[in-house]
């Protein structure tokens, strides 16, 4: 992996010494350079797992990724520098879908900070309207605008924890287990979620991305942030704009026919959405 770039695709400098300042400095020029999205499922085709891969692919400008793709790639730049990451385990709780701990969700923690040798943190670039900067993986509520998190323990998992989102957010909560986990723990979801036709990231078009006090959301041809209205990006010259402009996914890589046929899967999902909602 090439170090060098990577730091340079997500703007920061030559790297500092694996403390708690840095840490925080890499999180949040990650979430807000990277971007968690479906975009890369709506053509089909295989998707890594491996996370060098996926951290080509995200160095290269072609993608950002989803919770394995994205924490894994942070995963392997993060041990390249010097930090102490452990991967987890873990899964969301939405409106559809209950508290569990089902290989859904990859989640990372830094232990052995120098300058912080007592403390683990939750380290989680992977859940599109989650964290800007990490956690201290210990209990209370933390302000991080414009959500404001809770961090527990589990009640599902053994020894695991429980992130509670903000009611405003995309999810109601995320729980991990505290025990270890290897990339190949999420093969199974991976190829699920990445090629189901079932799947929500195969069904949506959806593209999110962190800034310091906001979180911009496309989803089919809806661009908005918690705090304003839906944009409606109804040609096609806006929406890729908006991928490119907001988001950072320039699709540079894809021909004139695939962007044609992502831009009509992204009308025809929105078109499925409005005529639910009449009827």
């Amino acid at each position: 992996m090439d170090v060098p770039a990577f730091l340079r695709r997500i703007g920061l400098p030559k790297p500092g010494k694996p403390d708690v300042e840095w840490l925080f400095r890499l999180h949040a020029a990650y979430v807000e350079s990277v971007p968690y999205e479906s975009i890369q499922f709506q053509l089909g085709g295989r998707t890594p797992l491996d996370p060098f891969e996926s951290a080509e692919r995200i160095i290269a400008g072609r993608t950002g990724g989803y919770c394995f793709q994205i924490n894994g790639a942070l995963s392997v730049l993060l041990e390249a520098l010097g930090y102490r990451v452990t991967r987890h385990r873990g899964g969301v709780h939405t409106s559809t879908q209950a508290a569990r701990v089902d290989s859904s969700h990859l989640v990372l923690t830094v232990s052995g900070l120098p300058d912080a040798p007592g403390t683990t943190w939750l380290v989680d670039a992977g859940l599109g309207d989650g964290l800007h900067v990490p956690l201290p993986l210990r209990a209370g509520v933390y302000d991080q605008r414009p959500f404001t998190f809770g961090l527990r323990r589990s009640e599902v998992v053994p020894d695991g924890w429980r992130l509670d989102h903000d009611e405003t957010g995309g999810l109601i909560g995320m729980d991990f287990d505290n025990a270890p986990a290897v990339m190949s723990d999420f093969a199974r979801q991976h190829a699920y979620l990445s090629e189901s036709p079932e799947s929500p990231f195969v069904r949506v078009c959806s593209a999110f991305i962190r800034t310091p006090g906001d979180v911009h959301i496309l989803r089919g041809l809806s661009l908005s942030t918690p705090t304003t209205a839906p944009t409606l990006l109804e040609a096609p010259a806006a929406w890729f704009t908006a991928l490119a402009d907001v988001f950072h996914l320039p699709l540079q890589h894809l021909s004139p026919t695939a962007r044609q046929t992502l831009w009509r899967r992204a009308l025809a999902q929105h078109e499925a959405w409005a005529a639910a909602q009449h009827s």
